[in-house]
Parts: C-alpha cells; sequence; structure tokens
C-alpha cells in the first residue's frame, strides 16, 4: 500500500471543510507530476491532508475512495481527478519546519519539492510524520 500527501490552502479548502463534506472531488491540479501521483493512487490508500501557505502543516488523515478519472473542471484528457474522504485530524498536526528537522524525512517530497500539490510518502516516512504527530502507525 503507497501513502500519499495532498496540500490545500485553508482559506481556498480546508480540514475543517473536509470534514464538514464528508468527501471531496480533488480536482485543478495542473502539474504533470502531480498529475501521475493521482493516476498512481489506489483505493484504500492514506493520505496526509497539509494546510500549505498558513499553517503550513499535516493535519489529517484522508482515504482515496476512487482510482483517477477526467477533471471535470476541464475538457483536457490530460487532467484527471481522485475522491478522498477525511478519516480523522492529527493528534498534533506536524509542522513543515519539523519535517525539515528531521533527518528520516529528508526526502520527502513535500520537503524536495515545495510547490509539488500532490506527492508520494514513503511508508518509512509515514511512520515518521506518525510518531511526530504522537501516534502509532494506522
Amino acid at each position: 500500500m503507497a501513502y500519499w500527501l495532498v496540500k490545500s490552502e485553508p482559506f481556498k479548502y480546508s480540514w475543517e471543510q473536509f470534514q464538514k463534506d464528508g468527501k471531496t472531488t480533488w480536482d485543478g491540479v495542473r502539474n504533470y507530476e502531480a498529475r501521475n501521483n493521482l493516476r498512481a493512487m489506489q483505493v484504500g490508500e492514506k493520505v496526509f491532508f497539509y494546510h500549505s501557505n498558513e499553517g503550513m502543516e499535516i493535519v489529517g488523515i484522508a482515504e482515496v475512495l476512487s482510482s483517477h478519472y477526467q477533471d471535470p473542471t476541464t475538457e483536457d484528457p490530460n487532467w484527471v481527478v481522485v475522491d478522498l474522504k477525511p478519516v480523522r485530524p492529527l493528534k498534533h498536526p506536524v509542522t513543515l519546519a519539523a519535517m525539515k528537522e528531521e533527518p528520516r524525512l529528508s526526502s520527502l517530497a513535500l520537503v524536495r519539492k515545495g510547490r509539488l500539490s500532490v506527492g508520494p510518502v514513503t511508508d518509512e516516512e509515514f511512520k515518521v510524520i506518525m510518531e511526530m504527530a504522537g501516534e502509532k502507525k494506522k
């Protein structure tokens, strides 16, 4: 099973709104690497939800509900979406600053490619972030 991280600016789409909605379509991605990551997502995989620009922290865990399909916000067949549902907030949000200070996360896509909106997370990175959040890997 793979793990992922998606980024959203809280003023555009916050974790709180995501929880109220109960699920969402992750649309509007217009970066080829991020798009390829959406295409690689499988139903049931876990996804970190990261607040970008303000907060700059992982705040929750989501789950992939669907395989990728055509992004309904464009007719261009190059762009895809997946559906996500919130699972739960993290016990303690994990800040970008803390992740950058953790040597075991030096290869994390969020650290290496700060502008990437959808990125992979390895099993070990997931475990480390969960530890930093005061939780066991679930």
